[in-house]
């Protein structure tokens, strides 16, 4: 029983569950469109003298880095699957993401330490340079993140995360600016480099939590072990349901594997329903690749839902 035989069965459009579709065109505008941004706010950081300025530029860096290798990784997970990686390049995404956000991290960190040092020398800014140079990536950096925001790939989302952070540091450089315009309060500058740097380490921590989870095959956010777990043995013909895993191949692409008792008697037909049915309410639980090994009371297995591989069971079955 194919995917396709569950759409025609259950008469609604499930495709979104197989299928993560990463829009490469407009991750290469957005390489274009930061680089940009780039050399507009690091020109405008040296002439203003600004460390906001020039701090977002340093963010705006390892957003082009992080669209880079976004756009790479997105081809990338385009390749078919092989003899040797037989789920295809998905998690070249993750990757991609888990670098992005120890990259955002780590530069946030570089921007703190050099607005500690700004604190205890402050120095003079030239605001009006730094209200061009922030408006014009606050501009650019909101019309290419939220022409992202739906997407569910997660390397899109740490790219889109990249872009409306530096919308909102941008946003406060503006304010910042206006204000030193008016009072001359140049220790503004820094202590918005910290507001800045924060930001950025917050949503990329967001970002390199999710990555870690599915590298290490965790169970994708929303979905209960517990209640899959309900719903398979509420599925008529069902007796019970054991190691089972349900894991992310890549953001928005998730797989589950278990075993489900049946009745011994019965005939491969009537099981053949019974797995058509498991596979729609997983589809309906957002779980669109499953693989079920059907047996019948008399086969060994744990008595845990969950795998139990260690020393104290065996002879009682084993994980898959």
């Amino acid at each position: 029983m194919t995917v396709e035989h569950v759409h025609a069965m259950d008469g609604h459009d499930h495709s979104g569950v197989f299928h993560t579709h990463a829009p490469v065109g407009k991750m290469k505008q957005a390489f274009i469109f930061t680089l940009v941004i780039l050399v507009v706010e690091f020109s405008g950081g040296l002439i203003s003298h600004s460390l906001a300025l020039l701090s977002d530029a340093g963010h705006v860096l390892t957003d082009l880095a992080a669209i880079g290798l976004s756009w790479y990784a997105i081809n990338q997970s385009n390749k078919p699957p092989t003899e040797n990686l037989t789920y295809g390049y998905h998690r070249t995404g993750i990757l991609a993401a888990l670098i992005n956000g120890i990259a955002l991290i780590f530069i946030a960190i570089v921007i703190i330490i050099e607005a500690y040092h700004r604190l205890l020398q402050p120095e003079p800014v030239h605001s009006l340079w730094m209200i061009v140079s922030a408006g014009i990536g606050l501009s650019i950096n909101l019309y290419l993140g939220l022409g992202l925001r739906g997407e569910e790939n997660l390397n899109v989302r740490s790219a889109v995360l990249h872009m409306l952070g530096d919308a909102a540091a941008s946003a406060g450089v503006i304010l910042g600016a206006v204000l030193i315009l008016y009072t001359k309060w140049y220790l503004v500058d820094p202590i918005l480099s910290v507001l800045i740097s924060l930001l950025i380490a917050l949503g990329a921590w967001h970002i390199v939590k999710q990555a870690i989870n599915i590298l290490m095959e965790g169970a994708p956010k929303g979905i209960s072990l517990s209640t899959v777990a309900t719903a398979i043995r509420q599925i008529q013909g069902v007796y019970d349901v054991h190691d089972l895993h349900i894991w992310s191949i890549t953001s928005g692409k998730n797989a589950l594997s278990c075993h489900v008792v049946l009745d011994g008697t019965l005939s491969i037909r009537d099981s053949q329903a019974i797995l058509r049915n498991i596979e729609h309410e997983l589809i309906h639980l957002g779980i669109g690749h499953s693989t079920i090994q059907m047996e019948d009371a008399g086969h060994p297995h744990p008595d845990s839902v969950l795998c139990a591989d260690d020393a104290s069971h065996q002879g009682h079955g084993h994980c898959q």
